[in-house]
């Protein structure tokens, strides 16, 4: 896998203009046909440098980590550092977009270091790019177009806190839509819910909560297609609680189940549910439901 530490070096393998800025470039096109890549394939590779573009792929596949984008409709896509991209089949993008890259060390020492740690959309899986739509592609170009006027034009000691600034306006405005995009998937919420579920269900069914334990939020996102992030955010805006809280509601039920069962120590209840140790067990139920198991045992048992 090849790695670029510097925004230069990695602007330099895609064969484009080097930076004005030696930690900052912006790519923009507004004509009429289609923009090829400069480089018909790629390898992994990674580099220390965010990016955020609007594109439309006309033909090729770009791979973000281990899924496709879906650019059929243009969509604005956010890479953080160290993040893999890769890309083949002579892909080909319309001639219309936008792409700011900076390097880390560009926004060190100021608020935006930690803005975008609050943004789930720079650890999302490839498939799970914003989608906009004509008035929000407008809004975020008008950003784009004062970022550029200063890229290209001011260069003083004030370009860097204005860029940086205009860079916050236009994250605040991705939140935004990220907001709307997530409101207007109500049927993908319930949807992912459900698979969530189920894929619990089939664990608990098939004895690997007792024999593997407890399987980790990135692993039931990875088996659902998207990334763990993504799930919790998701799960998050439609039902107030995040994927874990919805993985641990899902053992507490099933834990309920088993205790009414007369035959059953706490122990067993706790290796069957996929603990590793009662206590860990007894101390999540108690948590949730205000009573240890044992007194809900007693509380609910059938006479």
């Amino acid at each position: 896998m090849k790695h670029f530490k510097t925004l230069s070096s990695y602007l330099d393998y895609l064969e484009l203009p080097g930076p004005e800025h030696p930690m900052l470039s912006i790519f923009s096109a507004s004509g009429d046909g289609f923009l090829p890549c400069p480089k018909a394939s790629s390898p992994p590779i990674t580099n220390d440098c965010y990016s955020i573009s609007l594109k439309k792929i006309v033909t090729g596949d770009l791979n973000y980590g281990r899924t496709k984008y879906d650019f059929t409709n243009g969509a604005l896509i956010f890479l953080a550092p160290r993040q893999v991209l890769q890309w083949d089949n002579s892909v080909v993008f319309e001639q219309k977009g936008f792409s700011i890259n900076f390097h880390e060390d560009f926004i060190k020492g100021t608020e935006l270091v930690q803005q975008i740690k609050k943004y789930g959309f720079f650890s999302y899986s490839a498939n799970e790019a914003l989608h906009l739509s004509p008035k929000e592609e407008r809004q975020i170009e008008m950003i784009v177009e004062n970022i550029e006027i200063e890229y290209h034009n001011n260069q003083d000691e004030f370009s860097k806190d204005i860029i940086i600034s205009q860079l916050s306006t236009l994250l605040k405005y991705a939140n935004r839509f990220y907001e709307r995009q997530f409101l207007n998937r109500k049927e993908l919420s319930t949807s992912l819910l459900e698979k969530f579920n189920s894929q619990l269900s089939t664990y608990f069914d098939a004895g690997k909560l007792q024999t593997t334990g407890i399987p980790s939020v990135e692993e039931l996102a990875a088996h659902l297609n998207v990334s763990q992030r993504y799930l919790s955010d998701t799960l998050k805006n439609e039902t107030g609680k995040t994927s874990t809280e919805h993985l641990q509601l899902y053992l507490i039920n099933e834990a309920k189940n088993i205790l009414l069962k007369p035959h059953k120590s706490i122990a067993e209840v706790a290796y069957e549910l996929g603990f590793e140790y009662p206590q860990y067990f007894s101390r999540l139920f108690k948590k949730k439901e205000g009573i240890s198991p044992t007194e809900y045992r007693e509380k609910y048992k059938m006479n």
